[in-house]
């Protein structure tokens, strides 16, 4: 993945055609990434830097805030670092606002089209739980089935909560654990109360089947959809 490094803005040469260029070609990378329909970590990686530049438009002193520090003096028998901000001059200011009044809405459109295509995949995904749901739903299984493929993927979650200071924010972690080919007497229940044999740890583990209806790539799209996809129907439930 050809990445952004999230201080593109404030690094090296501030010039507009130079961040420009350097800006169309991710764009031009995560497009072709899009056309694979290949969404993660391109999708959070585009939400990360359009935030990150509204941010900046709206509030000046993060430009001062995200700019990096020369080392003005050193104290070493205190073992403490002042620093020198780079950004002295308002020709720079004005070049940034440029490249910031640039750069929005091409990744507003790189976000749309990303957004559009999350929501067709997820659209195309269907979530049902196998057997009783527990009263305790934020461990469990999750399977995953593919069309045109004969085994399903079983992963093992857990739902994880982070925190700040104004909300909650819920999230998933999984691991792979094996594959299995349904068939006659090999069923979604039958499945599920084997791997409560041989996993004790979980004696009564919520079991989610997520089946797509169409053709992606598996750890750059399916898997982190299905992921979320689990979370909000958990979440409503």
């Amino acid at each position: 993945m050809k990445t952004l490094d999230r201080n593109w803005l404030t690094e090296g040469l501030i010039d507009f055609e130079y961040k420009k260029y350097i800006l169309l070609a991710y764009l031009q990378e995560v497009k072709s990434n899009f056309s694979q329909k290949k969404l993660y970590p391109y999708l959070s990686d585009l939400i990360f830097h359009y935030q990150n530049l509204v941010s900046i438009k709206e509030n000046k002193n993060l430009i001062y805030e995200n700019f990096p520090k020369q080392i003005s003096k050193a104290d070493f028998e205190k073992l403490t670092l002042s620093y020198k901000k780079v950004v002295q001059d308002d020709a720079f200011m004005s070049d940034l606002e440029e490249i910031i009044g640039y750069s929005i809405p091409k990744f507003k459109e790189m976000l749309h089209e990303g957004k559009d295509m999350y929501e067709w995949v997820e659209e195309n995904m269907n979530i049902t739980p196998i057997g009783l749901s527990p009263l305790y739903p934020d461990e469990g299984y999750m399977f995953l089935s593919e069309p045109h493929k004969t085994e399903t993927k079983i992963y093992q979650y857990q739902m994880t909560i982070f925190e700040n200071a104004h909300e909650k924010y819920r999230g998933v972690h999984t691991m792979f654990l094996e594959s299995f080919k349904k068939g006659i007497g090999i069923t979604f229940e039958n499945v599920k109360i084997d791997l409560i044999k041989r996993y004790k740890q979980l004696p009564n583990p919520a079991t989610y089947l997520v089946e797509s209806k169409i053709v992606c790539p598996l750890d750059e799209t399916l898997l982190p959809i299905a992921k979320r996809l689990l979370v909000k129907y958990i979440s409503h439930s």
